[in-house]
């Protein structure tokens, strides 16, 4: 397996990979009315998003995992809201009927939301990774965090955040392993040059 630049010619393949591994860890195929939600929140803006970062872990011909985020989520929040709502909205609408799946319109419409992990944190960065199961427990999760972390050290970016699911008790473990700190119940985070040096 190696581990590269993440391109827009990767975007099928990583939401494939977002949604199998969607849910707490698991798959999370028909889980919600549209198995696209979760990647139009989770992975697709952040792929688009001008200023991105992002890397995959690639296995022969596919994907089986990857790291994306953005340095500065102020200014990501802002991209959002101008040039992501009105996709995700065409896409999905500005609500649900199901209460099950508010979260991931809110999640959608609402990038002010992101907000809140940046004063929890006082890092301004955030990150998502995703590794399927036949990508875990190699040390790709480790390198695909380093890589992100040492991109933020030459960027001059303080420190990352990210959150993690109630019900993800292993990927909690994980970050923990790697030097995270827990400043708030669900809520991760890192300086860069800790996760540089993971």
């Amino acid at each position: 397996m190696t581990i590269r630049p993440a391109t827009l010619d990767d975007l099928e393949a990583m939401r494939r990979v977002c949604l199998l591994t969607g849910d707490s860890g698991q798959d999370a195929t028909g889980r919600w009315s549209s198995d696209g939600l979760l990647p139009d929140v989770y992975l697709e803006p952040y792929v688009r998003y001008p200023a991105a970062l992002g890397w995959v872990v690639q296995e022969g011909g596919h994907v089986a995992g990857y790291v994306v985020g953005v340095a500065d989520t102020d200014d990501f929040a802002n991209w959002w809201r101008q040039s992501w709502v009105p996709e995700f909205v065409g896409r999905h609408g500005d609500t649900s009927s199901r209460d099950d799946e508010m979260w991931l319109f809110d999640g959608g419409t609402r990038p002010e939301l992101m907000l809140r992990l940046v004063a929890a944190t006082g890092y301004p960065a955030h990150l998502h990774i995703d590794l399927l199961p036949e990508a875990q427990g190699r040390g790709l999760g480790r390198e695909l965090l380093r890589t992100f972390g040492e991109e933020l050290v030459v960027r001059d970016v303080a420190g990352v955040h990210l959150g993690v699911g109630e019900d993800n008790v292993g990927a909690a473990a994980f970050y923990r392993r790697l030097g995270f700190d827990e400043p708030a119940p669900g809520v991760m985070s890192s300086p860069s040059a800790r996760l540089a040096r993971s």
